[in-house]
């Protein structure tokens, strides 16, 4: 097993942030190592969806937790690869701000062996990916306020 765990603390709320994770067309604005994402159906636990990251094939995926504004999973299976990629985004009010944690854990037979490999990539993105998040939502909310 690998993981990677990744904090922020934002002025935007949860409720925005929220938004921003149930519409699979934002993934690309707030995560810029995404190329394409979509979702077949509603943001609901079962429902699949396929994600291409930059320079790699698309990738299936299952949302396994969906809690709306406090979080969600997903699980991406390569077997081919011999991992299964799971990833969790949780959101926690704090006095006036939100709390958001991403984490990625890597499982199966390869993921020793993969996890470092993949990892870099993912423990490199994340946080970017995090800060872009927080950003749009609070991009969001000001034209909100000013509109």
């Amino acid at each position: 097993m690998w993981e990677f765990e990744h904090a922020i603390t934002t002025k935007a709320k949860k409720e925005t942030i929220w938004k921003l994770y149930s519409n699979i067309a934002t993934w690309t604005e707030w995560d810029k190592g995404i190329v394409y994402a979509s979702l077949e159906g509603p943001f609901v636990q079962g429902s699949r969806g396929m994600l291409q990251p930059e320079g790699q094939e698309p990738l299936a995926f299952e949302l396994t937790m969906v809690d709306p504004f406090h979080g969600f999973a997903d699980i991406t299976d390569i077997p081919e690869a011999g991992i299964q990629i799971r990833f969790t985004h949780l959101l926690l009010e704090l006095a006036g701000e939100t709390r958001i944690t991403h984490k990625v854990t890597l499982t199966g037979p390869n993921a020793e062996q993969l996890g470092p490999v993949i990892g870099s990539g993912l423990s490199e993105g994340i946080p970017h990916a995090m800060e872009g998040l927080a950003s749009l939502a609070l991009k969001m909310e000001r034209e909100h306020a000013d509109g």
